[in-house]
């Protein structure tokens, strides 16, 4: 099982000072945040692709994965590929963080890329419905 799967960190989001509802504290993991579920794992992605709309006015894939996964880490032309393809939208095209049609396959599609493995739909919707609810 893949690192961010053990953590319900389908994101492999790093320990920063943001906390996130659902987050465990203190987290077991030296590198990376831990949630309670998988849902709140993904209700965290979504809130960090959101503030990245709002705050630095990433607006597409292509922005959003080369902030999520820079390229001195990671291989970030791939990844952008793999999450425009699989969620069957254009990388440079401009998404909507408020909308479900457009994040809850974006979200998917960076899991699979984080984990190996295809994101459980269900999870990754109520995931969503956190996120919405504030």
């Amino acid at each position: 099982m893949s690192r961010g799967l053990r953590n319900c960190n389908p994101g492999n989001i790093r320990h920063s000072r943001s906390k996130f509802v659902g987050e465990v504290r203190p987290s077991q993991d030296s590198a990376f945040k831990q949630f309670e579920s998988m849902a709140y794992g993904y209700r965290a992605m979504f809130v960090l692709l959101d503030s990245y709309r709002r705050r630095y006015g990433l607006s597409n894939i292509r922005a959003m994965i080369t902030r999520w996964a820079p390229p001195v880490e990671n291989h970030t032309e791939a990844y952008i590929r793999l999450v425009a393809e699989r969620s069957g939208i254009d990388a440079e095209a401009t998404l909507d963080t408020q909308q479900e049609q457009d994040m809850i396959p974006v979200v998917a599609a960076m899991s699979e890329v984080e984990n190996g493995k295809k994101a459980l739909r269900e999870d990754v919707e109520e995931g969503w419905r956190l996120f919405v609810c504030k």
